[in-house]
């Protein structure tokens, strides 16, 4: 079954990829990141270069190199950043090279969201109140590499559960809802909505009965797609597509009850947790930093990369070096970043209404781009 479903994959891919438009003249495409279209840049290009704060950075480039991943991207540069003797803004002009990353058709546009580390209230055993599960991964949930025999495939995974020896679809987020799922319960929380909010961060901090906290993170998914809510409430008339955002979005479900299960079942997805010892971690492990970590689709972006965008958040001009440490199952595309934003009031409010046009480059190292 999973040969056969591996080269499924790999036929549709083929020919999802025979009609694309033709790459321009003066993209480059590495060996290393073969869906990624660049254009080589320089600093002097990028937008406000002079005014990053390096010091800062150059602590979160060190803090950034603390993963395996990280490492093998950078190699001696990890190491070499401890011992520099020049300021690390000279450090990255003379070890790194900017490309701008761009669309298949040159588009060089892409979009700027922002997330937050929910904060919910809970109790880690289920009472009339706290009644709603956060599971960890389900035991029966069966996650296929495909990369063990299509390496090129290395970045897509299979989803499912095993029924007379076949691989079948995962329970959807309606389907889990009348199932008794074979998980480990983390805890319960007083609220759905909050819940399914939790899910689109990713990560989040539960207060529990008695005041402790405890930190959870993103462990895994039941293989369904991501669908946004926001798409649904639009078609259904409940808003302008104009007017959706995370505020909108919630105030609506406050307001219809009724609704709450059809609107958030429309999203099939389900997001597993693992408890964690520190606050908001991403994919890559470390612990995120508010205005400096961001979300990527990996397929483009290798996670543990430095780069530099150009949007706007809060109405006013951001642009600044940024390490791609998460993933997230909306965030689809080369030019496509979900800035963490922290757990503060005010950064809920901000990633809520945050839809910002983006441009982005990908800093490289020199020696390994010859």
């Amino acid at each position: 079954m999973k040969y056969i479903l591996s080269i499924l994959l790999t036929i549709i891919l083929f020919l999802g990829c025979s009609n694309q438009p033709q790459v321009q003249k003066n993209v480059v495409i590495f060996e290393k990141l073969p869906k990624t279209n660049l254009i080589k840049s320089d600093f002097t290009k990028l937008p406000n270069w002079e005014k990053e704060n390096y010091e800062n950075l150059l602590a979160t480039f060190l803090y950034n190199c603390k993963t395996s991943k990280t490492k093998k991207l950078y190699k001696q540069l990890c190491k070499k950043a401890k011992y520099i003797d020049s300021t690390f803004k000279i450090f990255i002009e003379n070890e790194f090279t900017p490309y701008q990353v761009v669309t298949k058709s040159g588009e060089k546009d892409g979009l700027l969201t922002g997330y937050y580390e929910a904060e919910l209230k809970g109790s880690l055993t289920k009472t009339k109140k706290y009644r709603y599960p956060i599971y960890e991964t389900p035991d029966d949930l069966i996650v296929v590499d495909l990369s063990s025999i299509y390496p090129n495939l290395k970045n897509y995974r299979l989803r499912g559960r095993v029924v007379d020896n076949k691989l079948i679809p995962y329970y959807t987020r309606g389907e889990s809802l009348s199932k008794k799922i074979p998980a480990k319960v983390i805890c319960y929380t007083d609220s759905k909505i909050d819940l399914f909010f939790l899910e689109i961060q990713g990560s989040g901090r539960v207060i529990l009965e008695g005041g402790k906290t405890i930190f959870i993170g993103f462990d895994n998914q039941n293989g369904h797609r991501y669908r946004a809510i926001g798409r649904y409430l639009v078609k259904i008339g409940a808003l302008k597509l104009k007017d959706v955002s995370l505020q909108t979005i919630r105030k609506y479900l406050d307001e219809n009850p009724s609704k709450v299960d059809e609107v958030l079942n429309y999203n099939k997805s389900v997001v597993y947790f693992k408890q964690r010892k520190n606050p908001a971690s991403g994919a890559l492990g470390v612990k995120l930093t508010p205005n400096r970590s961001i979300a990527v689709d990996r397929s483009y972006i290798p996670l543990g990369s430095m780069l530099y965008l150009d949007s706007k958040i809060d109405n006013k001009e951001v642009d600044r070096v940024v390490f791609a440490q998460d993933t997230g199952g909306a965030i689809k595309g080369a030019i496509r970043a979900d800035m963490f934003l922290g757990h503060t009031k005010e950064a809920m409010e901000i990633a809520g209404e945050l839809k910002s046009p983006l441009k982005l480059w990908i800093l490289l190292p020199k020696d390994d781009m010859k």
